[in-house]
């Protein structure tokens, strides 16, 4: 559906929260009405539509507006989704598991495209109207994952944004991937991306630099799978800080999984996510459970941006994702303690990009005047109910265009 300028009417706004003894006990909430124009929100009221207003009119029938859910982690050209279902083979190292992608990839990458399109499907009917892919570069591949993604996000280039990482699974030294890098880059990709300097590449320095190299030379953002963890993990992310700052990349860079932020101790841990936000460095995680977690409260508090993220959709390496970011964020609150009304609303920045309908003083802050008219509609009473309950998605708005469900 797409209208240039119409009415969005009877959809539910958080207004603000109400407080008992300082604390906050419940999020307030009123109907209310958005003009639509050009991708933008034009008006936000409270007020009836005048009765001799001509615009088109799309009912919300009073479901909750959340800001539009991003995912800064998926892997769109890889998948099992849509095919007959596979557990993952053992593998004894990454080593086996990229030997074993070398043999697999040719019987995926004929219908990439297509699988992405079905990804990407499943990503709006979750909400999620933002998505940073990642395609592999690397021999085996070439550019035909980068050409797959390319085509199913233009199939749905009105529905959703999007930024995509060349990615040299097979390690950027290890499988010569630095011209293939270089190359998507100049074919549309946006980001660098790198694999475990130390683990796969084998050599710290000469893996970041290449890999920062590429990205000032093609102007581009850097994406690093960072594995490693113990001492390893935080040479490379401190290094890592270093050369963003002396490339004065400050913003541009993100470290996918930063799983040495689990191991050392937690003042180690500490001076590192310091540094992060010095030089800008963001986090994308997909809130690991079990014996590693991640302390990415503590991130956030030291100012570090974190970001929550698919990362594998059922494939060769995971059978466990599903999509849904709303779900991640859930996961965080619970594994965090977050089960109070204030912190389980605050649990959705980690996948808004940081947007959140109130901020904490309870102010209503989104959405506003000039806002991109982007959005999840959900079943739920609040944000906090949609986060603890995993709330059901009943449409998904980018830019105006209502990109998945349906409005009438």
């Amino acid at each position: 559906m797409k209208h240039t300028t119409y009415w969005l009417e009877n959809v539910r706004l958080e207004t603000g929260f109400q407080v008992e003894d300082g604390r906050v006990t419940a999020t307030e909430t009123a109907t209310g009405n958005i003009k639509i124009d050009g991708g933008k929100v034009a008006a936000v009221t409270f007020d009836p539509i005048a009765a001799d207003d001509t615009l088109p009119k799309r009912d919300a029938k009073g479901a909750l507006l959340l800001p539009p859910f991003r995912d800064a982690h998926i892997h769109l050209d890889k998948t099992y989704y849509g095919r007959p279902w596979q557990a993952v083979k053992p593998a004894r190292s990454i080593f086996d598991r990229i030997e074993e992608e070398r043999q697999l990839l040719p019987k995926l990458l004929p219908t990439a495209a297509d699988k992405a399109k079905e990804i990407l499907e499943l990503l709006l009917g979750f909400g999620s109207t933002f998505v940073r892919g990642h395609v592999n570069i690397e021999p085996t591949s070439g550019m035909r994952g980068l050409e797959a993604a390319q085509e199913a996000l233009a199939a749905y280039a009105d529905k959703l944004s999007y930024e995509l990482v060349a990615f040299p699974q097979h390690g950027l030294l290890l499988s010569d991937s630095r011209g293939l890098v270089k190359q998507a880059i100049e074919l549309g990709a946006t980001h660098v991306g790198g694999l475990d300097p130390i683990a796969v590449d084998g050599d710290m320095e000469r893996s970041l630099h290449a890999m920062m190299d590429i990205a000032v030379e093609t102007d581009a953002g850097v994406d690093l799978h960072l594995h490693e963890q113990g001492a390893a993990g935080y040479a490379i992310m401190n290094r890592l800080a270093d050369l963003t700052l002396d490339a004065g990349w400050k913003g541009k860079v993100t470290v996918s999984h930063a799983f040495g932020f689990a191991s050392g101790t937690p003042a180690e841990a500490e001076q590192l996510a310091e540094r992060f936000e010095e030089a800008g460095i963001s986090v994308a995680s997909t809130v690991p459970i079990g014996r590693m977690v991640m302390p990415l409260p503590m991130l956030h508090s030291k100012g570090v941006k974190v970001e929550l993220g698919t990362d594998s959709l059922t494939d060769h390496w995971s059978p466990w994702g599903n999509g849904d970011n709303l779900e991640k964020a859930g996961r965080l609150a619970e594994l965090y303690h977050m089960s109070d009304e204030l912190s389980l609303t605050r649990a959705l920045r980690f996948i808004t990009g940081g947007v959140l309908p109130l901020n904490d003083a309870g102010a209503r802050v989104w959405p506003a005047v000039g806002d991109d008219a982007s959005g999840v509609l959900v079943q739920a009473s609040c944000s906090a109910e949609a986060v603890a309950r995993r709330a059901p998605r009943i449409a998904s708005l980018h830019k105006g265009v209502v990109s998945w469900g349906q409005l009438q």
